[in-house]
Formats: structure tokens, C-alpha cells, sequence
């Protein structure tokens, strides 16, 4: 819960907008005096902190194969090799999950991006589906 609530920018935007409303009140003097409480040091250090331990967010992606059994990395590889083939632009991860290896493609913010390109690849992965999990930060252009 706690992991939750620092990592929601809320408490930096409401950080951010008192010390501007502090500022505004003092712009008239000739010095500026800042007074908090040292817990929000705290705070904003552990928001740092976890938000550097867990890089990601949370989204969508798609799953083409999961598998557990003797052979399960061998054939994971071999998918994920194939899926390359034929969709060079997409992401694609190989993920170890005890017991199983799956192969899961793209980093959609929402599940409708993620159904759009579900569409386009049922076709060669009719198995395939639609998954929460935790997605890289999308490339800025």
C-alpha cells in the first residue's frame, strides 16, 4: 500500500504547487524562507528510491507462448526466434516465471492498444492473448 501511494505523482504535484504558493506569498521580500516538514525529504526520497528499483509501469501486453516442462526454453527461445521473423518492430521479452517460460510482446498503455495488435497477429498466434504486466516507460520522440 505504502509502494502505492509513493509512487503516485500526486504527492509530488501537491509538493511541487505549496512551495509555489509559498514563493508567490514572499516574492515581495527580499529573502525567501522555506519551512517543512523533514518528513517529505523522507518521502521524496523513498518515492526516488522505489521509483529506481522499478523502472516500470503498469500496462498491457501480449502473450504468444508460455510453456513448463524439460524442453520449455529451448522451445521458448524458438518462439520468441520466430515471432522475430515475421514482426521485426515489435518488442518481444523472454520472461522465466517458475515454472513456466513465455514469450510476450509489445509495452501498451491500455488494453485496447494491445487488442488492436492482438488483431493483426491472431492470425499466425491463434493462442494468443492479452495480459496485465508491468511495461517499459514508451520511447519519447
Amino acid at each position: 500500500m505504502v509502494r502505492a501511494e509513493l509512487k503516485n505523482p500526486f504527492l509530488l504535484i501537491l509538493f511541487v504547487l505549496l512551495s509555489l504558493s509559498l514563493f508567490r506569498k514572499r516574492m515581495n521580500r527580499d529573502e525567501l524562507q522555506i519551512i517543512q516538514d523533514p518528513l517529505v525529504d523522507t518521502l521524496l526520497s523513498k518515492h526516488l528510491y522505489l521509483n529506481e528499483q522499478n523502472p516500470g509501469i503498469e500496462g498491457w501486453r501480449i502473450q504468444i507462448f508460455f510453456e513448463a516442462g524439460n524442453f520449455s526454453k529451448t522451445q521458448a527461445i524458438e518462439a520468441k526466434a520466430e515471432f522475430v521473423s515475421k514482426y521485426p518492430e515489435l518488442r518481444n521479452y523472454l520472461i522465466f516465471q517458475e515454472p513456466y517460460y513465455k514469450v510476450r510482446i509489445g509495452d501498451y498503455r491500455t488494453k485496447i492498444e494491445a487488442e488492436k495488435v492482438l488483431k493483426e497477429i491472431i492470425g499466425d498466434y491463434p493462442n494468443a492473448f492479452v495480459v496485465k504486466d508491468e511495461i517499459n516507460f514508451p520511447e519519447l520522440d
